[in-house]
């Protein structure tokens, strides 16, 4: 199994670590790939997108040639994980934001999404929130996060915090408006190993 992070900006070094550790607890080996050009991305069971800042990251995503690769990867059914800009840039629909910087989405899940819900980085905070499947909640880090303000009908939502969606599914893509990576808790990735399948 190959797992690829999209290593342009963000967590990137946690998200392998929160990988890895989720790997040896479910007793499963993968060989994890840092993807900064295209070229990668079809050898790819699983991708991750993490954070940083979405319309950087799409245009750098754009300029190397990953883009394409993303959308033709999730049509043949890779499991794809976006945290943060990573749920922004998965989406089909963006708010005025979005529009306004002409930011180019990669337009595979159902979503809308508002891109600084929460405000700025000094308004990001932490919350305990349910997540569909777990027993004991998630403590989920929001930093100058997104949400999703509206879904289609296939679309399954995972988790709310003060009523707006924060973490959702389609089929194989996994849209999450909080960073998992940042935390010692591995269910969320262990929640999308199971999806790699």
């Amino acid at each position: 199994m190959r797992i690829g992070v999209i290593a342009i900006q963000g967590n990137v070094e946690e998200h392998i670590e929160s990988l890895k550790s989720a790997l040896k607890q479910a007793n499963l080996e993968a060989h994890i790939l840092k993807i900064k050009h295209k070229g990668l991305v079809p050898s790819c069971d699983a991708l991750i997108i993490p954070g940083g800042e979405s319309t950087t990251l799409g245009r750098f995503m754009e300029r190397e040639g990953i883009t394409s690769e993303i959308r033709n990867a999730a049509r043949s059914g890779v499991a794809i994980m976006g945290t943060c800009a990573g749920l922004v840039l998965l989406a089909k629909h963006g708010d005025e934001q979005v529009e306004k910087t002409n930011q180019a989405l990669l337009g595979l899940m159902d979503i809308k999404v508002n891109r600084n819900a929460f405000g700025r980085q000094k308004e990001s905070f932490e919350s305990m929130i349910s997540f569909v499947g777990f027993k004991e909640p998630f403590k989920a880090l929001f930093i100058r996060a997104p949400c999703i303000t509206d879904c289609g009908k296939d679309v399954e939502i995972l988790s709310t915090y003060n009523g707006v969606i924060v973490a959702a599914r389609q089929n194989k893509l996994l849209a999450l408006a909080f960073h998992p990576e940042l935390t010692d808790d591995p269910r969320i990735h262990h929640y999308f190993l199971k999806m790699i399948g």
